[in-house]
């Protein structure tokens, strides 16, 4: 396989595990190239043409060398300008696998988060009120990573002729898809059972180990779940702390995320919404393993760093 071919594997598996449905991520990508080809040859210049066919633009081929196989691969979770040296130093690494985003896929983070409120809606959020306590978070992130330095890790991957890439919303995909659907066969009914249930993924089980395992962030242990959802796992990063009012009003019960702030943390709990945060690190290695694992049954040779709990499930 090639880069190129890698990264569009990851797409393909993403669409497939969007909580959207694989129909509705289609049918937001024809109305994309509807708009494209309305623009006039200025506009149509200036637009971001990886947007026609890739519906995660947080996931991206940042560096290409053309190479025509990838052999090996050193992924994980932030991969830098230390990890890309590393790389360099093993002396056969074709590729450096993110999950973190770099590059455009940072510069274009927040244009992944309308998914947030789609996924909101598919709960039972009405989308028009998904949407207007989503959008004002898209544009403050929007802002917020305008000043970063993007391009730093990319253009040391070109100086070292390595080939580079992100897959951040590909990945998380694969994680909320995996914890949806263990949650829809085992039905747990406490949040202690779901807790429970958590801790038996070998990555979260890993990561406890580590101290750094599943946490109960808001509700009690002995409460009912009602009805649970996984709507702080994918989408970008973190969504608005308004949305928790409104969930609470159209009957949310437990929430599953990767990770909340304080303030998100507290503004659940004053509606009286459970929370548990499955972890960070355990949860995007989680979605990274799904896809590595893809990728050895190709036969190409993964190494871990950067805090990716490595599981395999073949």
């Amino acid at each position: 396989m090639t880069s190129k071919e890698i990264l569009d594997l990851a797409i393909s598996k993403a669409i497939k595990a969007d909580l959207r449905g694989e129909a509705r991520v289609k049918e937001l990508l024809e109305r994309i190239n509807k708009k494209y080809q309305k623009l006039s040859q200025e506009e149509q210049a200036k637009f971001d043409k990886e947007k026609l066919t890739n519906p995660y633009p947080d996931s991206r081929l940042l560096v290409d060398n053309g190479k025509a196989e990838i052999k090996k691969i050193l992924a994980g979770i932030d991969m830098e300008v230390p990890e890309l040296l590393l790389a360099k130093e093993l002396k056969d690494v074709d590729l450096v696998l993110s999950h973190h985003p770099e590059g455009q896929g940072l510069a274009d983070l927040s244009s992944v988060m309308s998914l947030q409120a789609e996924v909101l809606a598919t709960y039972g959020l009405p989308i028009n009120i998904a949407e207007a306590v989503t959008k004002p978070k898209i544009t403050e992130v929007s802002r917020g990573v305008s000043g970063a330095n993007h391009f730093r890790s990319a253009d040391t991957a070109k100086i070292l002729q390595i080939d580079y890439a992100c897959t951040h919303t590909t990945a998380d995909n694969l994680s909320a898809k995996f914890i949806h659907d263990l949650i829809e066969e085992k039905k747990p009914e406490y949040v202690e059972d779901l807790l429970k249930l958590l801790e038996e993924v070998p990555e979260y089980r890993q990561a406890q180990e580590k101290l750094a395992g599943p946490m109960l962030f808001a509700g009690s242990p002995e409460n009912s779940c009602g009805k649970i959802v996984v709507t702080e796992f994918t989408g970008g990063t973190s969504g608005s702390k308004d949305v928790f009012e409104k969930m609470a009003q159209y009957g949310f019960g437990t929430i599953i995320g990767m990770h909340m702030s304080e303030e998100h943390r507290k503004e659940a709990e004053k509606y009286h919404l459970n929370v548990i945060i499955a972890g960070h690190m355990s949860s995007d290695s989680l979605g990274m393993n799904l896809f590595l694992d893809e990728l050895e049954k190709q036969g190409i040779e993964v190494i871990v760093t950067s805090g990716l709990i490595r599981v395999k499930r073949f």
